[in-house]
């Protein structure tokens, strides 16, 4: 099988080698090409990616290029992994917005649709290129924000499942304060990408979720940053991005007295790079745990494993929603446990969900889908009416004065606002 990965520059590839290296079994892996128009980068992941791989004894081949059309040429699956304008875009994202007291953060607010103007077209384009030298290819897309972005990739007729590690990484923090092994724990995720409940713990099929609260719950809502007494009261566990709304104050307050995460990442990775540099490291280094994107490549192995070999199982994916949420839109992205097969993902019933967790779904839906006009048509008065929808921001003057200076910001991104090329 071989897989291309489009944006194989990131430093987070290696986490992913490692779950190839790792998962073998799992996954027949017989050739990686990394995809990225910055050859610095790519020269130094292939190389470390390498080097894992033979330090593994795994025969993968590890290939690159700097276009679709050769990276992607007979690929299974296609991951895209990529971030238009690298961080220094994203530490816009998460700075700009504190101006006007908004969170400011990449995938959430007014800085995930200042991601979704630059991100939608350039991905919208890969995947044509890709479709055309691998018609048969999955897309799995993890680059953010996932429910926009696989919406839109659905939207044009594409074969793509969104991946996120926010399940998988509660899978696994669950099992260890259980004290079992993951593979006995599933969950019952219910929301959108970034918008998501755990509304059961299921151990061998029984809901042990009540007994997590009660014995870990001040360690759970440390975790995802809330007070322990409304996690409790909840009676579920809402993943970390819903402090952005619970919280939004103490968050705005709180970002405002501390460097944006881009400005640490953007340092970390140069820390990566140089140790991908070094022929000696043939792990996954330790510092990369502090990058992000814990299990991602479990999830992204397990995923593609199981459309490759039609297994029918079970996995937290973005997916079509269907009617599964009878609140949205047929054609609305949702995150939630799906069947996986050779056919793609078919999502599972989903008991009906609490109106407190129904409004603000429908809420940030109703954002997305503005988002997304404003990502495939551009124009001010979209981003200033998708900004108006968006429950974080909401108000008028607010959001126009966000437009503009988003903008402003990402001109050179957007073909529309004139001043330059679209750069991926």
């Amino acid at each position: 099988m071989k897989l291309a990965v489009v944006g194989g520059g990131s430093t987070y590839t290696p986490e992913l080698v490692d779950g190839f290296a790792r998962l073998r079994e799992e996954l027949p892996l017989s050739e990686l090409t990394l995809i990225d128009p910055d050859e610095r980068r790519l020269s130094l992941v292939s190389a470390m990616a390498s080097r894992m791989f033979a330090r593994a004894g795994h025969p993968a081949a590890v290939s690159t290029a700097t276009t679709i059309e050769e990276g992607a040429a007979g690929a299974q699956a296609v991951l895209l992994q990529l971030r238009v304008g690298g961080q220094a875009a994203r530490n816009v994202d998460e700075t700009l917005p504190l101006a006007c007291g908004c969170v400011g953060q990449e995938t959430t607010g007014a800085g995930g649709l200042a991601k979704a103007l630059r991100t939608v077209p350039v991905v919208l384009d890969i995947a044509e290129r890709a479709a055309k030298v691998a018609p048969d290819a999955w897309i799995v897309d993890f680059t953010n924000p996932v429910g926009i972005v696989t919406r839109a990739l659905l939207r044009a007729g594409h074969r793509a499942i969104g991946l996120c590690n926010v399940a998988i990484g509660f899978q696994r923090r669950f099992a260890r304060h259980l004290g079992v092994d993951p593979g006995r724990i599933s969950l019952g995720h219910v929301g959108l990408n970034h918008l998501t409940w755990e509304r059961a713990v299921y151990l061998d099929g029984e809901d042990v979720l009540p007994r997590l609260l009660a014995e870990h719950g001040e360690k759970i809502a440390a975790d995802i940053g809330l007070p322990a007494a409304l996690v409790r009261r909840l009676g579920v566990v809402p993943s970390y991005y819903l402090r952005y709304f619970y919280e939004h104050d103490a968050v705005v307050a709180e970002q405002r007295t501390k460097p944006s995460r881009a400005a640490e990442v953007a340092a970390m990775e140069e820390s990566l790079l140089t140790l991908y540099a070094d022929p000696s490291v043939d792990t996954k280094p330790k510092l990369l745990e502090r990058r992000g994107g814990a299990y991602y490549s479990e999830a992204a192995v397990a995923l593609i494993a199981s459309l490759a070999g039609d297994r029918g199982d079970t996995q937290v994916v973005n997916v079509r929603n269907d009617g599964t949420l009878p609140f949205l839109a047929d054609d609305a992205v949702i995150e939630v446990p799906a069947r996986i097969g050779a056919s793609g993902a078919a999502p599972l019933p989903v008991d009906p969900v609490h109106p407190l967790y129904a409004g603000l779904i429908a809420h940030v839906s109703a954002y997305e889908d503005l988002a997304l006009q404003a990502a495939l048509h551009g124009g001010a008065d979209r981003v200033a009416d998708a900004l108006l929808a968006h429950p974080l921001i909401g108000q008028a003057s607010v959001s126009r004065e966000l437009a503009e200076r988003l903008v402003a910001a990402n001109r050179r991104y957007l073909p529309w606002a004139g001043d330059g090329a679209v750069e991926a």
